[in-house]
């Protein structure tokens, strides 16, 4: 862990070079979500292959740039991409962007990603608080010798995400007219679509959405002391009993016709904190 530690301020260090300033929000754009980063007033476009230790990006509809800037006057950064264990990443390197914008001083995380419908009440398209989450990936970034500077070596994950930013995210979607639901989110490997025996059982088991990213994020995160609010969108109905194939355009597709709804969110939360 002590490496890794070197590894992230060095990681650090060259995001400061570029830009100065100390971002207080970090944002995670899951896939067909990359537009959202044209809310943030841009001061400064980071290419990941010019910041050390990150990993590249193979996923599709993954730009693979941070975005640093400010929000209503807040200083943010957003990841335009993200990684995902299915691409052959360890989980530590998954969670390299949570670890940067910790050493960069960042106290709250957005996370946002495209993910199936398992509640037979939502529709493709909407959005989705996520309330708590199953990891069904069965693995943990946080698995190893654990370094103290970065987290206690059994956090607490009673409660992940955030109430009060999911209260201002929920009374954002209620001012603007637009449906927020509230579940859970279940993580799965990937890269394979979910079959229907799995459908129903993750259900069963009391899950809302599925998709293959967000938990170790918010695992490290929480690690580290900050404050999460996640958001699906639901870009696919896992109906097992009346369900058609899956394309990822079509998931990128969905993804990307919320985005007007997530940037209302975005914009709606940050605002909040500065209240």
């Amino acid at each position: 862990m002590h490496q890794i530690a070197q590894q992230i301020e060095s990681s650090a260090a060259a995001v400061r070079q570029r830009w100065a300033a100390a971002p207080r929000v970090a944002i995670i754009l899951g896939s067909g979500l990359g537009r959202l980063a044209r809310i943030i007033a841009s001061e400064q476009l980071i290419e990941y292959s010019a910041i050390p230790h990150m990993p590249s990006v193979s996923a599709e509809g993954h730009r693979g740039r941070l975005v640093c800037g400010q929000i209503a006057e807040t200083p943010v950064v957003a990841f335009q991409g993200r990684f995902h264990l299915y691409e052959g990443h360890t989980p530590q390197q998954v969670a390299i962007p949570v670890r940067l914008v910790q050493a960069l001083g960042a106290e709250i995380l957005l996370v946002f990603n495209a993910a199936g419908g398992l509640n037979p009440n939502y529709a493709v398209g909407d959005l989705m608080l996520i309330e708590d989450h199953t990891n069904f990936m069965f693995a943990n970034p946080l698995v190893g010798i654990n370094y103290e500077r970065l987290g206690p070596r059994f956090p607490d994950m009673s409660r992940p995400f955030d109430p009060q930013l999911s209260a201002i995210a929920t009374a954002v979607a209620r001012r603007e007219g637009f449906v927020l639901h509230r579940g859970v989110y279940m993580s799965m490997l990937g890269p394979t679509y979910e079959t229907r025996a799995e459908y129903r059982m993750l259900r069963r088991l009391g899950g809302d959405a599925v998709g293959m990213s967000t938990v170790p994020e918010v695992l490290v995160a929480r690690h580290a002391g900050m404050r999460v609010l996640g958001v699906s969108t639901i870009t696919n109905a896992g109906l097992p009993d009346a369900l058609s194939e899956t394309t990822g355009h079509a998931v990128l597709e969905a993804a990307g016709a919320a985005t007007v709804r997530l940037a209302k969110i975005v914009h709606g939360v940050v605002a909040g904190l500065v209240k």
